[in-house]
């Protein structure tokens, strides 16, 4: 396809360019098999070549007036309006994504752009006052310098904008780095969108690599203060602790293991509906998705049987069929993994009211119950469509429940009393929760983030202020200091 083999290039200092590595990242497409692109990986010297370039953009952007940086950001999104029909087809193309997840994908980036536009107008001083006669505090919010982005598979042209476009308007230089198997829609997509809206050369780059070629060195370079990374929390661990370790923050959007809860007075209908969308929008493959689904005891026959007659309606197979509700994992490994779980669960003791079969990355829903407590997939994160019902007595072992995992990302609680849902949702330890609602919820100006393993800080709105920007004091003396010597 020519969308994708005109954008399998890096692109450094605005120039777009073949990598220098020594292999080739191939990119498929997750339903087919077809090759769509191959882009000959960037060394540890072209991602230093990336960050110096943004660097030197950055002084300039930074003095930029903000009305100005607002425009480039106002004809973004303009790009993608006028070639949304092109994008989505190729979230069905590159990620396996339906048509359903394609429209939700581009609603939100379109969301997280109309947020950028007022985020380059967003930062604000402050003067305090002083104990010391004559003297003035001010207090500047100024751009950390070079952001680096490191952006997942399953949501990728949303999650790489979500970094990128509030770094870029808050006057930072930003370097992305694209998963393997997203290198297009996570990366030179939003180059390629981002040059088109007038963007000055060096203030985005894309390098499309592996740690294979470079190791560390995307996190190690001297040049980035902040590095904003979405994936696993095995990968955001070690990204967390390389930082740590160079003095740069990081930004940790990382794995979960939601609990949506269906309490006694829940509108089962109801909560089956956002059962159902939040375990298997995207096949699974999303961090907020509910892995787990708890049931009161007192409403478990009827949830259970509702349930699993609608995930057992729900239509497998080619994602670019308007009709499709699962579509494909992203690659053979997630689709095995997510295989071999199913397999092991039934195998130690599992009942399996549904069990998918696999048909190359093509996984069908499982539904799984009676799981013994010391399961390994109870406190895990599945990336696919497998659903957990798990059955309870009350609130305080609803709440148990939900908390007896090592993430805190999202949740749910579904009740006739919505106060009884707040007083819940307050004891679940988790970064976000809803109530009366489904597990999978962004929105561009409401802190997004988890706890525990799911990660550290928060994006949107002023969250995304504080991530991207740092606080400076200067003081000024009006008058004249008394000193002791």
């Amino acid at each position: 396809m020519s969308f994708f083999t005109d954008l399998a290039h890096q692109y450094i200092d605005g120039e777009w360019k073949a990598g220098s590595g020594s292999w080739d990242i191939i990119d498929f497409n997750p339903y087919d098999g077809e090759k769509l692109a191959s882009i000959t990986v960037a060394t540890a010297d072209e991602v230093d070549q990336a960050y110096r370039a943004a660097e030197r953009a950055q002084r300039d952007w930074a003095e930029t007036n903000p009305y100005t940086r607002r425009a480039v950001f106002e004809r973004a999104l303009r790009i993608i309006e006028d070639r949304e029909e092109e994008i989505a087809d190729a979230i069905v193309a590159e990620l396996g994504g339906t048509r359903l997840k394609a429209a939700f994908e581009l609603h939100l980036t379109k969301e997280f752009l109309r947020e950028a536009v007022h985020l380059a107008l967003r930062p604000e001083g402050r003067v305090l006052p002083s104990p010391d006669e004559g003297k003035e505090n001010r207090l500047y919010r100024v751009p950390v310098g070079v952001v680096g982005v490191i952006s997942p598979f399953n949501f990728p042209f949303l999650l790489s904008i979500k970094s990128v476009a509030p770094a870029l308007a808050l006057g930072n230089a930003v370097v992305l780095k694209p998963h393997q198997n997203a290198p297009v829609l996570g990366g030179s997509l939003v180059a390629k969108v981002f040059e088109e809206a007038g963007l000055p050369a060096g203030l985005l780059n894309v390098v499309i690599t592996d740690i294979a070629e470079i190791g560390d060195a995307f996190l190690e370079n001297t040049v980035p203060s902040v590095i904003s990374f979405t994936g696993s929390d095995r990968v955001g661990r070690h990204v967390a602790t390389v930082c740590a370790s160079h003095f740069k923050r990081s930004i940790l959007e990382m794995g979960g293991n939601s609990a949506l809860i269906v309490l006694d007075d829940a509108d089962v209908d109801y909560a089956v509906d956002a059962a159902v969308f939040s375990r298997f929008v995207h096949q699974g493959q999303v961090c907020m998705a509910a892995n787990r689904i708890l049931v009161d005891r007192s409403v478990l026959a009827e949830f259970t049987e509702k349930f699993v007659d609608k995930v057992a309606s729900l239509k497998v197979g080619d994602p670019a069929d308007p009709a499709t509700h699962i579509g494909p994992l992203i690659n053979s490994s997630q689709a095995d993994a997510v295989t071999a779980v199913v397999e092991q669960a039934v195998a130690a003791g599992a009942k399996a009211l549904l069990h998918g079969r696999t048909d190359g990355n093509l996984v069908a829903p499982s539904v799984l119950t009676e799981l013994p407590d010391d399961s390994p997939v109870l406190t895990q994160e599945i990336f696919g469509p497998v659903a957990l019902l798990l059955p309870f007595d009350g609130e305080d072992e609803a709440v148990r429940i939900a908390n007896d995992t090592p993430y805190g990302l999202s949740g749910a609680v579904h009740t006739g009393d919505t106060e009884r849902g707040v007083r819940i949702a307050k004891r679940v330890r988790t970064g976000m929760i809803h109530v009366n609602d489904g597990t999978v919820h962004d929105e561009a100006i409401v802190p997004f983030g988890g706890e525990k393993n799911s990660g550290l800080g928060r994006l949107n709105g002023e969250s995304t202020v504080d991530a991207f920007t740092t606080q400076k004091w200067i003081s000024v003396q009006h008058g004249r200091s008394r000193f002791p010597f």
